[in-house]
């Protein structure tokens, strides 16, 4: 660094006198007057000195020249233009400014910006050469505008980036003759196909900064049967900021289909609530957890406590926020079911804040294993809820989901349930705790998501599974679904209440596989198969975002309604607890089913259907009144099992072995 610090400084030593003399010369005639030498050599020394401490001030000394761009060039200006109004200044001063004619101080001015400007772009240039023609993928350039050029110009910075941009397409018309940093625009977006096969292009990159759902599916329509990569490259802020680079032109996501506009929330009410705080997530290894986690970090809570059964995930999660010197994680392995260990855990750090994200959610799954999707999903969100309340948490926020809504699967209805306990059980509105709950649907990018098993079967040469051509989903972003989780928990209008997040447009599942397979360069049905495979058990083709008996209410934050509904039918909610955790004693699974259509008498079918059925096994065995059935005024789970709490008939309340 010194080295080259010196080599800058005796590079404008040079160049000094060399512009000063240059002036001279163009002003002047051949052979320069001895007044006029002795005028130069007297001078010099001082525009010198003038002229160097201008360009230390403006940090012109400092800095690549390689990199030189509009920023280097002000500031070079601006040095120049102070330096040569002193040196005008002190020479008038001096009384000197008569004996040689004034336009040689101008030319001075042009000559020293025209050689100090041109050093640094010579060297840029020499660095950069002409490196558009470097062996790399033949690339089309989806976009002429500030971020196309951007990406040419860091193509042509690393040699190594493996790009060789061929060209432009853009819809602009005024843009049809342009060349961005010797790339030409080839043509418009329509042109693309015709364009790939005559300039043997390897890789489409789409370079716009905001491209909608609509330009998108459009680029991966043109492209499809191309047999070439798509890909896209970070915002221009990010590029700008040196914060990504070209070598991080990533793959098109169906993220990119969703066409959601930025979220642009104000978050000065969340930082309010959770700065300084002991804050409390439950399944914080899971996918909404581990992300609530990481934006729940940012507000620099007290303690953060990460709550999650899984030990493997919890352990990366923890020791990713644990970089944060200034942050205190606390990583807890439980099962929210343990209601002991559960209730030691609130008791020992007394949460002021719970974000209740532990569920089971993947729909076939709980349609076979009902007994754990309600021990889980219902009575595990009853022992965090009531431990919260009991040591006096500020507020709770149960994660739900959109299948929560006229559910016709088991995980729906044992989400729905958890809401009505939350929003209804007696000791829990009558507690301090602000007690709400935010509904959203599905997540790009969680475990359960369909999007990765779309990727492994068109990795694996097909083919692509669909379960029906209609079936349709709303789709959000994980971060996106998070921060309107912490913006719904923030607003005053929400306490008691269920949220229910914007969800933006359906989106097919068949597009989506479609759309994939795209991305990836192959044409779908010909060069990879797509197969219907059926509904699978408790699934709808299209999600409901409310019930017939619910109203959507709208609140402060555009993104965010509240869901009007009635929660307050407490004898049905305590009387239907205490019979699942009975049927969970007895493992009768007909008489769950039948309990979960009784607590939610809204659910459709398929679930409607098995529960009726269930009614009728029911009465053919005379479940009822079987000698030998467990009574529930003293009903205790059998101890290994992790539950450890007994139900009175007379009070309806669950009272902790402690």
């Amino acid at each position: 660094m010194p080295l080259r610090r010196a080599v800058i400084v005796a590079v404008h030593l040079v160049l000094i006198p060399v512009g000063y003399g240059i002036a001279f010369l163009l002003r002047l005639d051949w052979p320069l007057q001895p007044r006029y030498v002795s005028f130069f050599w007297e001078t010099l020394p001082l525009l010198l000195v003038l002229r160097l401490g201008a360009f230390w001030v403006f940090r012109l000394l400092k800095g690549w020249w390689r990199y030189v761009g509009m920023y280097d060039l002000v500031a070079l200006f601006q040095a120049i233009s102070a330096s040569s109004t002193v040196f005008l200044a002190l020479l008038f001063l001096m009384g000197r400014v008569g004996e040689l004619p004034r336009s040689i101080f101008v030319l001075d001015w042009c000559v020293a910006f025209l050689l100090f400007g041109g050093i640094r772009f010579f060297v840029r240039w020499v660095r950069e050469g002409s490196r558009l023609q470097n062996g790399g993928k033949r690339t089309l350039v989806i976009g002429a505008g500030d971020v196309g050029a951007q990406l040419v110009r860091q193509a042509r910075l690393d040699p190594t980036s493996g790009v060789e941009i061929v060209g432009f397409v853009d819809d602009d018309p005024s843009k049809g003759r342009l060349n961005l940093h010797g790339a030409p625009v080839l043509g418009t977006t329509k042109d693309i196909e015709w364009l790939a096969v005559k300039h043997e292009i390897e890789l489409v990159v789409v370079a716009i900064a905001t491209p909608t759902r609509d330009e998108m599916q459009k680029f991966a329509e043109r492209i499809a049967g191309l047999k070439v990569e798509f890909k896209v490259v970070p915002s221009l802020v990010e590029l700008m900021d040196g914060k990504a680079r070209l070598d991080q032109l990533r793959p098109v996501e169906i993220e990119d289909l969703l066409g959601r506009p930025s979220v642009r929330l104000d978050l000065r009410q969340v930082d309010e609530d959770l700065n300084g705080k002991v804050v409390l997530i439950t399944g914080a290894a899971g996918s909404i957890g581990s992300e609530l986690a990481r934006q729940v970090s940012a507000f620099q809570p007290r303690r953060l406590i990460l709550l999650d059964q899984a030990e493997s995930p919890l352990f990366f999660v923890h020791k990713e926020l644990s970089e944060d010197a200034n942050l205190e994680v606390v990583p807890v392995i439980a099962d929210v079911t343990d209601g002991e260990r559960i209730e030691r855990v609130i008791a020992e750090y007394g949460p002021a804040y719970v974000f209740h994200a532990a569920a089971y959610k993947h729909v076939p799954l709980m349609e076979a294993n009902l007994e754990e999707a309600i021990r889980t999903n219902v009575l595990g969100s009853f022992h965090v809820a009531r431990s919260a309340a009991r040591h006096g948490a500020t507020r709770f926020v149960l994660i739900s989901t959109d299948k929560a809504v006229r559910p016709s699967s088991v995980m729906g209805a044992s989400k729905r349930i958890a809401e009505r306990i939350v929003l209804g059980w007696p000791e829990l509105r009558r507690s301090g705790t602000d007690f709400r709950a935010v509904r959203f649907g599905n997540v790009l990018g969680s475990t359960g998501s369909v999007v990765p098993v779309f990727r492994k079967q068109i990795a694996a040469g097909g083919p692509v599974t669909v379960t029906h051509a209609e079936m349709m989903r709303y789709f959000m972003t994980i971060p996106e679904a998070v921060q309107l989780v912490l913006q719904a928990a923030s607003i005053p209008e929400a306490a008691g209440r269920i949220s229910l997040l914007d969800m933006g447009e359906p989106v097919k599942i068949l597009e989506m596989a479609e759309n994939l397979i795209r991305f990836s360069g192959l044409e779908p049905y010909k060069d990879i198969p797509i197969v219907f495979t059926g509904v699978r058990p408790g699934e709808k083709l299209h999600e409901d975002l409310m019930s017939e008996v619910e109203q959507a209410v709208p609140t402060t934050v555009d993104k965010v309604r509240l869901v009007q509904t009635d929660e307050t039918d407490e004898n049905a909610i305590q009387n239907g607890l205490l019979e699942l955790e009975e049927a969970l004693v007895i493992c009768d699974r007909d008489r769950l089913l039948r309990t979960l259509c009784d607590l939610v008498p809204e659910c459709t079918t398929p679930l409607e259907e098995r529960g009726a059925e269930a009614v009728r096994r029911l009465a053919r065995r005379g479940r009822r009144h079987s000698p030998g059935r467990a009574e529930p005024d003293d009903v205790r789970i059998p101890e290994g099992r992790g539950r450890s709490s007994v139900f009175s008939s007379d009070a309806f309340v669950i009272h902790f072995n402690q």
